[in-house]
């Protein structure tokens, strides 16, 4: 899944250490989420979105979408 936290994450000035410390996860899980080696669940999915005030979309990407939009 592709995802746009470190643009939310630049655009804020919060580190990667900053942000896992707000959703009680590790930095290691935060820079795997962002490299796309790991989806987050999706409660954390939510907890992100909610953290950044905006839709769960505007964060994240299913490629079969863009795969989809791709072919319109």
């Amino acid at each position: 899944m592709k995802n746009h936290i470190k643009v939310f994450r630049a655009h804020r000035k919060i580190s990667q250490a900053a942000l896992a410390d707000l959703l009680d996860v590790s930095r290691q899980s935060i820079n795997a989420i962002e490299t796309g080696k790991y989806d987050p669940s999706l409660p954390l999915a939510f907890k992100i979105a909610r953290l950044f005030e905006v839709p769960i979309e505007e964060i994240f990407e299913y490629e079969a979408d863009q795969q989809l939009a791709d072919t319109k």
